[in-house]
């Protein structure tokens, strides 16, 4: 079974981040809701908080097969801070592991340099630092091993074009009809 780690950082987009888990858990990839404060119950953006299943401590991302970093503000300036999940990141990106980042959190691997040729998107207001990118205004990007999303409107269609890349494109498909989702 294939294996997503998400990243709740104090601030996260609720929507962006439980979206993910949720249609990946539907679609039978263990999706693993994994802590960067030191504490399992993490607070979003909008005063939502969350259990999250792990600490960053106690995850073996030795098994995730992808990364996966919600947006939402302060949270990507929290996760882009959290200098072990950052060393991650690079290390899955060497690696030709799968990343992916929706909304802000994108601009975190256009800081890195990880979108320089790549095609990418983000939140409107953080195109500006998508270095390197060719920026589109799709819903979800997948160029190779990096999935880019706009945001909170976009959560489903990011969600979905990571399902397909471990579940295949007739489960994506499937997913999307169970969930009435319309683009």
């Amino acid at each position: 079974m294939s294996r997503a780690a998400i990243f709740f950082a104090t601030g996260f987009e609720e929507i962006e981040a439980l979206t993910v888990v949720d249609v990946l858990r539907r679609g039978g990839v263990a999706a693993d809701m994994v802590s960067v404060t030191g504490e399992r119950e993490v607070t979003g953006s909008h005063g939502i908080t969350v259990k999250t299943d792990k600490l960053f401590a106690e995850a073996d991302l030795e098994t995730a097969d992808i990364l996966v970093l919600p947006g939402g503000m302060p949270g990507t300036t929290n996760l882009e801070a959290y200098e072990p999940l950052m060393d991650k990141v690079d290390e899955f990106y060497r690696k030709g592991k799968y990343i992916a980042a929706i909304c802000a959190a994108p601009s975190i691997f256009g800081h890195k340099g990880i979108l320089q040729g790549r095609r990418a998107c983000s939140n409107p207001g953080f195109e500006s630092h998508l270095e390197g990118a060719d920026v589109k205004r799709e819903e979800a990007v997948v160029d190779g091993t990096v999935i880019t999303s706009r945001g909170m409107g976009t959560a489903i269609p990011f969600a979905l074009a990571i399902l397909e890349q471990f579940a295949g494109a007739e489960a994506a498909a499937q997913m999307k009809e169970k969930l009435v989702y319309q683009a």
